[in-house]
Parts: structure tokens; sequence; C-alpha cells
């Protein structure tokens, strides 16, 4: 794999990505269950867990979160992922709805400049947090609100889009973020920096537990109950070995994921409008679910922008929750790699997990 890509793509957008499961995901998480809690009576238990959520969801924590992940995942020297936690806020705070993306942006910016510097003088402790701190901040000031202006208007644009052509914008969104997921790229960190919520969420969601669901069914004899797991639970990216070797073993997913996106969008009308990282898990440690079942009760501020309302789910809602992202793309991945089985473009253990 290309240097550059592996390093500003793979690496610093799966720090993006750990970072904001580590803030805002698991602030919003936290947050929820101690609203709904409160609904049973005044403790000082359930008013901790909002508080708490609060903290870690604000967004100078959460752009602070971000940047330090991106910097981790690069690999920079402590005084620079130190210094990057003030870059991050004031990226994330000034990029507004987009911050998101203008993290990804100014961190690894500043992270390579403090990275040309760190350890070069007698006074590093000085001029390595003062030449990346500063480089951020110049930026953050030039480009933090221009990037994030874009990022939330494109993200705008899908959401609207989907809405307007739920079945066309369904297949697409799930095929997109589905591939994602699998590729060793972060869906999650795709899908937080253009803010997809609502229909345009709930594609996605549906996109990468076709992809996730769908490997882990049609390997189960290959990869057995560990696979399941594995797989399911974990990343559909452990595939992509097995993906060089033979891609036709991606068809059935996807063309799950294909049928399911528009399930999600015009039958079930699946929204996701918890924190928009959610949208690009699919079922790994049901963040997807929990995203979607958290945006029913409590609207992330992005869902709200675009028009979001807390709900109170039906039969309905759970039954498109469970349709949409375990049942549909178990069974329909099962079906199509069955077909590709019987015509020989699959064969045993071409699915077959490495040791």
């Amino acid at each position: 794999m290309n240097r550059f890509v592996k390093r500003y793509l793979v690496d610093a957008m799966s720090g993006m990505a750990q970072g904001l499961f580590a803030s805002l995901l698991t602030g919003t998480i936290v947050k929820t269950l101690g609203q709904q809690l409160q609904k049973l009576g005044e403790f000082a238990l359930f008013d901790f867990l909002v508080s708490a959520g609060n903290f870690a969801s604000e967004a100078h924590v959460v752009g602070a979160a971000m940047a330090v992940g991106i910097g981790f995942a690069m690999g920079v020297p402590a005084l620079v992922l130190f210094s990057l936690a003030a870059v991050g806020s004031a990226a994330n705070v000034t990029g507004g709805a987009g911050g998101p993306l203008a993290v990804l942006f100014i961190a690894i910016i500043a992270a390579e400049a403090g990275n040309l510097v760190s350890k070069k003088t007698k006074v590093d402790i000085l001029v390595t947090p003062l030449v990346t701190i500063l480089t951020g901040a110049l930026f953050t000031l030039l480009t933090a609100k221009f990037i994030g202006k874009a990022a939330s208007s494109l993200g705008n644009l899908i959401v609207w889009a989907t809405n307007l052509r739920p079945f066309l914008m369904g297949m697409i969104i799930s095929l997109i973020t589905g591939l994602a997921l699998t590729l060793p790229i972060s869906s999650a960190a795709i899908c937080a920096a253009f803010g997809l919520t609502g229909l345009a969420g709930g594609a996605a969601v549906a996109g990468c537990c076709a992809q996730m669901v769908g490997f882990a069914v049609m390997s189960f004899r290959e990869n057995k109950v560990s696979g399941l797991i594995a797989q399911g639970l974990g990343t559909s990216m452990l595939q992509m070995p097995n993906i060089i070797k033979n891609p036709k073993i991606w068809i059935p997913p996807t063309l799950a994921g294909l049928i399911t996106g528009p399930i999600a969008t015009c039958i079930f009308k699946m929204e996701m409008n918890g924190a928009a990282v959610s949208s690009g898990m699919g079922t790994c440690g049901f963040v997807g679910q929990i995203g979607v079942i958290t945006g029913w009760f409590n609207p992330s501020q992005i869902a709200l922008e675009h028009g979001a309302q807390a709900i109170s789910p039906s039969f309905f809602h759970w039954l498109g929750l469970l349709a949409v992202c375990f049942i549909l793309p178990g069974i329909l991945s099962w079906l199509f790699a069955l077909i590709l089985r019987k015509i020989g473009w699959i064969k045993e253990g071409d699915l077959t997990l490495p040791e």
C-alpha cells in the first residue's frame, strides 16, 4: 500500500474514529442512558450519568480526542501528541458541524510540523509544542471554518438527496459505506466527517451490517463460531486477504447491502440519529444499533439540525432494526454465497480466515 495512503487515510482516519468512540460516542450513550433512567425517579447516579455524558461529548473534548487519536495512530513523539489536544479542540469548535474533517486535515499538518522539529533542539520541551500548536492554530484560523462548511454542506446534500430519492440513495450509500467498512479505511470516520444521520445514516448502517453479518454467516462453515463473532462483532476487514485472492467472495454481502439499503430507507424508514460516527460502524460492538436506539430517544446535534425529533419507538421500528441489521443480511448473503458455491465462483477454503 502506498505510504501516503496508509499514513494519512488508513492510520489517521482510524485514529480519528477511535477518538470519536472514546468521547462523543461513549458520552452520547452514557447521557442517553442517564436521561432514560431519570424517568424512573430522581437519583444522584442518573444525574451523574447525564453530566458525565455531557462532559465527554462537548465539542472541544471531542476535538482533542480525535486529534490525539490521529497523532497516536501516526506514531508521533509524545510532545507532539500532547500538543495535538489543543489543536484538535480549536479545529473542531471552529469547524462547526463539519469539525471532524477539519480536525483530520489540520491535526495531520500540525503533527507533521511537530515531527520536523521534535528532538532537534536542546529546548525540545518548548520548541516542539510551540511549533505543533502554532501550526495547528494558523491552519485552524485559515481553513477550519471553510473545511467545516464544505463537509457540512456535502453532508446536508447527501441527507437531502436521500430524503428526496430514498431508493436510489439508499442503494448508493449502503454500497459505498459497506465497501469502505471492509476496506482498510474508516467508514466510521467518513460518516462522522460528513455528519450522515437520518435516512442516510440508516442506509449507511444497513450497508455496514450487510458486510459484517454477511461475511460472518456465509463463512460459518469455514470459520465456525469464532469467525462468526470475529467478523459479526469485530470487522469484516478480516476477509481482505481472502478478497485479494478471490474478489468474487465480496459479491454476496455487497449484493445484500444493495438490497437492505433501500429496504431501510423505503420500507422501514430506519433513521440513524445518534452520533454520526455510529452510521459507519455496522454491528461492531453493536455500535450501529446503539446509535439508532440512542437517536430515537436523544437525537444528536447534527441530527437535530437535519430535522430529527425524539420518538417513542414502535414494534415496527424494532422489527426494522432487527431485519435490516441482522436477519436480512444474514439470509441474503448466505443465499448468494450458496449460488456462487454451486457455480464454482467460491470454493472450499476461500473464506477461511488467516491464522
